[in-house]
């Protein structure tokens, strides 16, 4: 458009027409001025929200919520220097602006001004903290603390006056120092100690401060016991009842506990109905476990065979066989030995494979390799029902595990004394020699006079016992001189178990160990599994499920690990954090 054009269309210059008309007759225009959430043109907007939290602020409450809130006394410093820090700053920003508004503006340009704000802004961003910050806080927050607990003595050390004599302060002599801080005057003003071991900082044991400077120099000093804790914090600090502190803070340290927690216990359970009873034959419920291996000759060459021990667990006689081998087939071939020399036992108890007591690692190995299916079925089929220990329990099968011990010193000293050459008949026949002589052991206590019965032994029980039971029936002492044989064995089987009833079962009435009920395991508690490893190297837990016998009583749980879930009784794992166990800052 020209500027003829333009000057001759007043339009222009005089705008539309109804601006020179009243607001009110205005004309309405209906546009819509929404704009799309994704337009690139359009600043968005930024939605603030803010909520009042405490209308009564209180800055005496909320510094004490600061200090209550952090345990870590390091990180509590530095944030209350930070804060006086800030103040600070402000403060002189605030003052420094202040000097420059009230100065001369034609001493001063505003541009001057301008630049000297900004450095010290700059000033105030760049700096850091110093030493000296943290020491201005640390005593900052023990002054805010003592006038909390202590305020009636600091107020009487103020007024030149001595604490009451009621006073917790009475005895250490107490008096305020030129930063007003309470420290003790003691007795030891003219020792070559620092001015603060001789004149340690007071604080009181309702403090949370308390606990987060023991706890701090607890992990200072590496975990170390009571009295390393209490002589590290009188170097500087006298903290009233710090022995109950240091007791509480040190019995729920996860790391010392995991370091120093005993091996869990629980009271000795009553012996099973099969240990205590006489209502069934000699080697009806048995135990059953390996030992060994023992080098035997053959021909040139020198081979491994392997003993297995069948216990009867109610009048501890032993059967003794040879294993060839380690596989699932010679395990059966022992137990068809076993039963036809003893009978058919109707529950066989013993470790779970991989946790033989005692067994040398080959053993271990072997084991697992069994085909549990082909012995499952053939124990079906002579209804036998074999029960397995949890795993790592070797106090489940205390009864067979103590045997072994004896087969290998009765074996080992026929063997030194006699130094045979092991070949598979000498070894049969050492076998049956050891067997005899632990069922000629005594079960009973030994007669101290020659009037008194014979001692018990288990041959006593097993020689009168026959293949098949004896028909039932009751029996007196007239039946000895009866013709009918098997009434007169009877007779004498009877005798010897009614000695067995009166003399060995109060024996086992004691409890040797473990007298005491101990705490339960809990799901969700925190434990250590033992293992044969040092014990910075054994796995952290959490019990998954508990097992309880019929009174309510753990001696099994399922522990969760980082990997997998295990079968554990409580004589493997040591308690290291209750679940219900209260925080203790």
């Amino acid at each position: 458009m020209t500027i003829s054009k333009f000057e001759q269309n007043p339009q222009w210059i005089r705008g539309p027409d109804y601006l020179w008309l009243p607001e009110c007759e205005w004309p309405q225009v209906c546009v819509d001025l929404k704009f799309p959430d994704n337009d690139s043109e359009v600043k968005r907007k930024s939605v603030v929200n803010a909520s009042i939290v405490d209308d009564d602020y209180d800055e005496f409450n909320s510094f004490e919520t600061l200090i209550s809130r952090c345990s870590d006394f390091d990180k509590l410093k530095r944030i209350v220097a930070w804060l006086l820090k800030a103040v600070n700053n402000f403060k002189q920003t605030y003052r420094r602006k202040n000097d420059l508004a009230n100065e001369n503006e034609d001493k001063l340009p505003t541009q001057a001004k301008s630049k000297r704000l900004n450095e010290s802004k700059e000033l105030v961003k760049t700096l850091n903290l110093k030493v000296q910050d943290v020491h201005n806080a640390e005593m900052t927050i023990i002054r805010f603390v003592q006038n909390q607990h202590f305020d009636d003595e600091v107020q009487r050390l103020k007024d030149k006056l001595n604490v009451k004599r009621t006073s917790r302060l009475f005895k250490l002599d107490s008096y305020i120092d030129e930063k007003g801080i309470l420290r003790v005057g003691g007795r030891l003003a003219r020792s070559n100690l620092t001015e603060t071991s001789k004149h340690p900082i007071i604080l009181p044991k309702q403090s949370t401060l308390s606990y987060s400077i023991i706890q701090g120099i607890h992990r200072s000093i590496g975990h170390l016991g009571k009295n390393a804790i209490l002589t590290e914090l009188r170097q500087k600090y006298w903290i009233i009842g710090a022995n109950g502190i240091i007791k509480n803070i040190v019995s729920k340290c996860v790391i010392c506990r995991k370091y120093q927690a005993p091996i869990m216990q629980q009271k000795m359970a009553n012996l099973p109905s099969e240990r205590v009873t006489q209502d069934t034959a000699p080697f009806t419920i048995v135990g059953m476990d390996y030992f060994g291996p023992f080098a035997i000759k053959q021909r040139r060459c020198t081979v491994k065979r392997y003993g297995v021990i069948f216990t009867c667990l109610k009048i501890r006689a032993v059967h003794l066989e040879v294993a060839d081998s380690l596989d699932t087939s010679s395990c059966i071939n022992a137990i068809r030995r076993f039963i036809a020399r003893r009978g058919v036992p109707k529950i066989i108890r013993s470790d779970n494979g991989t946790n033989l007591v005692g067994a040398q690692r080959e053993l271990k190995d072997e084991i697992v390799k069994w085909n549990l299916n082909q012995i499952d079925n053939f124990m079906l089929q002579k209804g036998i029902d074999w029960k397995f220990n949890p795993p790592a329990a070797s106090n489940f099968g205390g009864v067979w595990e103590r045997l072994i011990r004896s087969v290998r010193k009765v074996l080992y000293s026929i063997l030194q004394e006699q130094k045979l050459r092991l070949d598979d008949e000498n070894l049969q026949t050492l076998f049956c020699e050891v067997e005899a002589i632990l069922n000629g052991r005594p079960i009973t206590e030994v007669p101290n006079s020659v009037n008194d019965l014979n001692v018990l032994t288990p041959n006593d029980l097993l020689l009168l016992r026959s293949g098949e039971s004896a028909p039932p029936g009751t029996f007196v002492k007239s039946d000895n001189c009866v013709r009918r044989r098997w009434r007169q064995v009877q007779y004498l089987s009877d005798l010897f178990w009614n000695r067995w009833t009166k003399e060995y079962l109060p024996l086992l009435n004691q409890r040797a160990k473990w007298n005491k009920k101990e705490r339960n395991l809990k799901i969700n508690d925190l434990v250590l599994i033992v293992e044969n490893t040092p014990r910075n190297s054994w796995t952290m837990g959490r019990v998954l499920e508990v097992i309880t016998d019929k009174f309510g009583t753990v001696r099994v749980a399922k522990v969760k690990t980082a990997s997998t879930v295990l079968t554990r009784s409580i004589g493997k794992l040591c308690l290291v954090l209750e679940a219900d166990m209260d925080n203790v800052k």
